[in-house]
């Protein structure tokens, strides 16, 4: 899938016209062409749609929820409050003991934990309440030849907020990397594995290893589209347009033909027009 056709169906997702898309951002004609691939945008550009369209680096949600208990009304009430952000009110909801007396296996109960971790590192910003949850999370998986995707997504976690609380990818996190993409094309697709690989590519991105980042994005993009999925494209697009226009902060002259190289490379065309 190409970005022009990312870009148009993150713009009907989000509900707005062309015209609404591009408004003060370039001629509806300009979106027309890039959604028909008839022009290609450049950074800049692709980084002030995404924006408009309301794609955020850090804004991440689930595909399909994962069951937390035998009430569907409580399951249903997650999805709700994942899918609209509320997330300091799903961690009062899940701290219930409607909820919690609600869960009966194991799969549930990991669930849970995963919730809860997202509830305190979104809605309370408290990163090692959130870690205590992933642990107890993958603690509670079941023990498969091919992991799971919410231990996928578990682990994958973990190794994000490691990052970010240290600023460093330790021999540890790259494990939990490791871990979770190893075995990630034989596993049962689901579609929120393609957020492991954009989750990995993020971390890099955060300590400033943009190389590895914009490699990890070429798989995870490759990884979705070969599942003919559109789940997280935008996004991966949206982080490979950041990693470009950091990248064109550097050295200009030596900086734009490795920048040009590495993306040729990774994806065979070019992404961008230019790295303006």
């Amino acid at each position: 899938m190409t970005i022009g056709a990312v870009l148009k169906q993150a713009r009907k997702d989000a509900g707005l016209s062309q015209a609404e898309a591009a408004a003060g951002i370039c001629s509806q004609a300009m979106l027309s062409a890039i959604e028909s691939n008839k022009y290609t945008p450049n950074v800049t550009l692709v980084i002030a749609l995404c924006q408009r369209l309301g794609i955020t680096l850090e804004t991440v949600a689930l595909a399909q929820n994962f069951a937390i208990g035998q009430q569907k009304d409580f399951n249903q009430q997650v999805e709700t409050l994942c899918n609209t952000h509320q997330y300091r009110k799903l961690l009062t909801f899940l701290n219930t003991d409607a909820v919690i007396d609600s869960i009966a296996d194991g799969a549930e109960t990991q669930a849970y934990y995963y919730y809860l971790a997202v509830a305190e590192f979104q809605g309370a910003n408290n990163w090692d309440a959130a870690l205590q949850n992933l642990q107890l999370c993958l603690a509670n998986a079941a023990h498969t030849k091919t992991l799971t995707t919410l231990t996928r997504l578990a682990t994958i976690s973990a190794a994000y907020i490691k990052t970010l609380k240290n600023q460093q990818v330790s021999p540890t996190v790259q494990d939990n990397i490791d871990r979770a993409l190893g075995g990630i094309d034989a596993a049962r697709y689901t579609e929120n594995l393609n957020i492991v690989y954009y989750l990995a590519a993020l971390l890099y991105f955060h300590v400033k290893q943009d190389t590895t980042s914009a490699k990890v994005l070429a798989q995870g993009i490759h990884f979705t589209t070969s599942h003919n999925s559109h789940y997280m494209l935008a996004n991966d697009y949206y982080l490979l347009a950041k990693i470009a226009q950091r990248l064109g902060k550097q050295d200009e002259a030596e900086a734009a033909t490795k920048r040009s190289q590495l993306f040729n490379e990774l994806f065979g065309e070019a992404v961008f027009a230019d790295f303006d």
